[in-house]
């Protein structure tokens, strides 16, 4: 026995030694970001959200309380886990840094498009909604936007929130429109019905609850989306337990029927 202790000490004096880095190494390895055995320990996985975009992640104003079809997915994922959410305020323009910082959230959710850039750097889980870019604007005006190119002109007001893929959209397809950038997205609806913009871009997902809670809009375009793509999860690389918690919760709700009953809560089209 003590032959043996002698060895593995002087194993270790030679690997401190001959590689410093490698204890170091080590070290950071046990360190990663958050676990699904991390989170069960702290007992809630904490949910990066934008709560700004309706009816998939909202949060109200004067209650502080979040809803929404994405969130209600996140709700599935945490009781699979067999713990509880707390939702962290994140925005569309610092969504790839808060995403990078390990101390924020585990996971971001709510209207989050699949996109090669963000698979560069993060990784994503499978869709969970299809979607597609689209147009509000005011229902007077439904009949003088009939595809894409129709919006593509000086005297066309298009209104997007800051840093998100409405705003790449606009400036990649509409560069001869006249674009406003408009802080807050769950207002620029409001914008348009009263007349500071002509047309919003949005997503399939959005426009037609929009459209059912405020007659003044129109979303002529619904059928015709711009682009095709589908919403998922979005996460820092290195998480490889918890992204597979996350697609297994998602293919189980697409095989038992619960993600369609979701999307018909909300009024979603189901393309699975």
């Amino acid at each position: 026995m003590g032959k043996r202790i002698a060895i593995s000490l002087v194993t270790l004096v030679f690997l401190t030694l001959a590689c410093p880095g490698c204890l170091v190494s080590c070290r950071r390895a046990a360190s990663k970001s958050p676990t699904v055995e991390k989170i069960q320990r702290r007992g809630t996985v904490l949910v990066g959200t934008t709560g700004d975009y309706r009816p998939l992640s909202y949060k109200e104003p004067e209650t502080e309380t979040y809803w929404g079809f994405d969130l209600d997915v996140a709700g599935e994922i945490a009781r699979r886990m067999n713990v509880s959410v707390t939702y962290v305020p994140t925005s569309w323009p610092t969504l790839t840094a808060d995403v990078s910082d390990p101390s924020l959230f585990d996971f971001a959710i709510g209207g989050i498009t699949i996109t090669d850039t963000r698979l560069e750097t993060m990784d994503m889980s499978e869709g969970y909604l299809g979607n597609g870019k689209t147009i509000l604007c005011r229902i007077e005006d439904a009949g003088k936007f009939t595809c894409q190119e129709d919006l593509n002109h000086p005297e066309v007001r298009v209104m997007v929130n800051p840093g998100g893929l409405n705003e790449k959209f606009a400036r990649t397809n509409l560069p001869d429109c006249t674009l406003i950038i408009f802080d807050k997205n769950e207002a620029i609806p409001g914008q348009v019905a009263e007349g500071h913009a002509d047309v919003m871009i949005t997503e399939i997902t959005e426009a037609p609850w929009y459209v059912r809670n405020d007659d003044r809009l129109a979303a002529p375009l619904l059928d015709k989306p711009f682009t095709h793509g589908e919403i998922a999860v979005l996460m820092r690389k290195g998480q490889e337990d918890l992204l597979n918690v996350v697609n297994a919760t998602i293919r189980e709700m697409k095989a038992d029927g619960s993600l369609k009953a979701l999307h018909e809560k909300y009024g979603l089209a189901y393309v699975f």
